[in-house]
């Protein structure tokens, strides 16, 4: 059975452009994977904690010197991997603010970046044969020949992030412009039908790597 990991951020609901692409592209994932599984992740409205002094504490001890509490510590950061290492295919859906990601998925990022578990001691990427899709909506555009291109900080953040643990297939739907949508410049399905093909093709990439 395929397994799909859906990584979601923005807190606009359905006026999130980025939301709507994630819909747009789990239509396609689902027609192509009719008996696949999806697990979903929601860090908008989830009280992720970020890293703090006990949570760092308890990561730096090794394990079997860990007391109970430094365990429940990490205990969530353990889900969040446990859920990335099951996944075939990981999806991070995700509007841009100020060139880069929101604080809740660095939040994320921070807790699935673990020396043992996603990565090696020796820095090699544990998290193998796994393909990634990044669904971007940004107020800028950021593609080849924009003049604010290296202010892309978000995707080459994510990029970075993927390959430190080890994915390296990673689709980038770039969904630049959306503001035009929220100055109702474009209407939502005027914007996303011209991402669509890319869409349908970021939902088809398991498929090839697996056949």
């Amino acid at each position: 059975m395929t397994r799909l990991l859906v990584v979601e951020t923005s807190p606009r609901g359905a006026q999130s452009v980025s939301r709507q692409m994630t819909q747009r592209f789990l239509a396609a994932w689902r027609a192509s994977h009719p008996n696949g599984l999806i697990v979903h992740r929601d860090l908008a409205d989830s009280g992720l904690p970020f890293v703090s002094a006990r949570w760092l504490q308890a990561y730096f001890t090794p394990p079997p010197a860990q007391s109970e509490a430094m365990k429940e510590e990490l205990q969530l950061s353990d889900v969040l991997i446990g859920e990335l290492l099951a996944a075939d295919h990981l999806v991070i859906s995700t509007p841009v603010y100020n060139y880069n990601v929101p604080a809740s998925l660095k939040a994320w990022v921070d807790h699935i970046v673990r020396k043992g578990a996603t990565l090696g001691f020796d820095g090699r990427g544990l998290v193998k044969g796994k393909a990634a899709t990044l669904l971007m909506a940004s107020g800028g555009v950021y593609t080849e020949g924009s003049p604010i291109r290296d202010r892309d900080l978000a995707t080459q953040y994510l990029r970075l992030i993927l390959g430190v643990i080890g994915i390296e297939n990673v689709t980038v739907v770039a969904g630049g412009g959306a503001k035009a949508v929220d100055l109702q410049e474009q209407t939502m399905d005027g914007f996303l039908g011209a991402l669509q093909p890319q869409i349908d093709r970021a939902a088809m990439a398991e498929i090839e790597i697996q056949y």
